[in-house]
């Protein structure tokens, strides 16, 4: 019997508040956090739309390193993950530190970094930190958050672009279950990027305002920024300690798509593939998925591959079960997407409410009909499967359940 898995802890920042309380009401609220980019000048691109973490400050989190140092994405980490720390409220060594594990995800790492440091080197500044140039690589987006929370097992960073959330949850399931850790913090985070979003300017996929996933008008996603930290421990130990326990992480299940570098397979055979393995993966039956959390971008491409993928699954059933895009309020976090839906369909399963996509006008004909629109709806949640799509074709999808409280 394999070991379950309990979510003990939540922390996030993102564009419509930070703090799970915060990011909950606002989520539920239908907040829209994505408005006109404040960090760098957007003159040169036809849209100047994005989401941005505003309400706190990262770097106040960090205590044991010299935040001056670290890029957005490491800070967005330490911060998310701190917030999670807290909320599980582990007794001082209940696990040894190296039985305690962190497994971040980020698409771009601290690319921040190396746009300040081209700044500098056009402004003539020469005597740049060493240390600050080396902050730039992946791995210190896990290692910050090591070394803040002072835990000693492995510290992986997993960069798959979008799904890297989804994949370090999963890595972090694999770890307990595998006896590697007794605990596990697990999430992603991804800075605010001027190349990512000249990246996705290029690429003409970005709304000028407004993100509307499975709308016949759509035009685009939004980039935006932002992190998610969950706390994973074994269901048991969880259970034996007293703690508060959100819900179960279940399952998971991945795949490729082996199509295109940018573009979804347009029938969704490998999102249907993954999601077929995650519920495989959990133990459930498809009857009991009372909620889908959509990757949900707003691309034409992307919502009618992930509509086509959710019907291939799920067949004459597919109507009544609700599915939203959160990212029609937060925009796209990139590889701290996953994490943040993961916390959002924890908080869904935890309070019986469905978070609504927002900014819903027409529906296209094309793409899944019940998309909660515009209002979340009260109700039970006992089975939530949520789905990360990326570039490259990779795919990922977890499955969340009910604990009997």
């Amino acid at each position: 019997m394999k070991k379950r898995i309990a979510v003990t802890g939540l922390g996030v920042l993102s564009p419509i508040g930070s703090g799970q309380e915060q990011f909950w009401k606002a989520l539920i609220s239908g907040e829209v956090g994505t408005s006109e980019i404040k960090s760098f000048n957007t003159s040169l691109f036809n849209v100047n739309c994005g989401g941005e973490v505003t309400d706190v400050d990262p770097a106040a989190f960090i205590k044991k390193l010299n935040p001056e140092m670290l890029g957005r994405t490491s800070q967005l980490a330490v911060a998310a993950s701190c917030m999670a720390w807290s909320d599980a409220s582990l007794p001082p060594n209940i696990y040894p530190k190296h039985r305690i594990g962190v497994c971040m995800g980020s698409s771009l790492g601290n690319s921040s970094v190396l746009e300040s440091v081209h700044d500098m080197q056009i402004r003539g500044e020469n005597n740049i930190p060493s240390d600050y140039i080396l902050n730039s690589s992946l791995d210190t987006v896990a290692n910050s958050v090591s070394i803040e929370l002072g835990l000693e097992g492995p510290s992986l960073t997993i960069s798959t672009a979008c799904t890297s959330g989804n994949n370090a949850i999963s890595l972090g399931m694999n770890l307990i279950q595998e006896g590697d850790v007794d605990a596990v913090v697990v999430g992603g985070a991804d800075g605010i990027s001027r190349f990512c979003y000249t990246v996705f300017h290029r690429l003409g996929a970005m709304a000028q305002e407004l993100c509307q996933p499975f709308t016949k008008d759509r035009k685009g996603m939004i980039v935006s920024e932002g992190a998610a930290s969950l706390v994973l421990e074994d269901m048991e130990k969880a259970k034996q300690r007293g703690a508060t326990i959100y819900a179960e992480l279940a399952g998971y299940g991945l795949s490729s798509d082996a199509y295109h570098l940018t573009a979804p397979h347009p029938e969704g055979m490998g999102a249907a593939l993954a999601m077929e393995r995650a519920i495989e993966d959990a133990h459930v039956e498809k009857k009991d998925i009372s909620y889908i959390s959509a990757h949900g971008t707003g691309t034409k491409a992307n919502d009618i591959s992930e509509s086509l993928a959710i019907y291939s699954v799920f067949g004459e059933q597919t109507d009544s079960i609700p599915v939203s895009s959160i990212k029609s309020m937060l925009g796209h976090a990139m590889g701290a997407s996953s994490a943040i839906e993961a916390v959002a369909c924890t908080l869904a399963i935890f309070h019986s409410v469905i978070p609504p996509t927002m900014n819903v006008t027409e529906l296209d004909p094309k793409c899944v009909k019940n998309i909660v629109p515009n209002r979340a709806i009260h109700q039970p949640v006992d089975v939530a499967i949520s789905n990360a799509f990326a570039f490259g074709g990779n795919i990922s999808t977890i499955v969340l359940k009910g604990v009997t409280r």
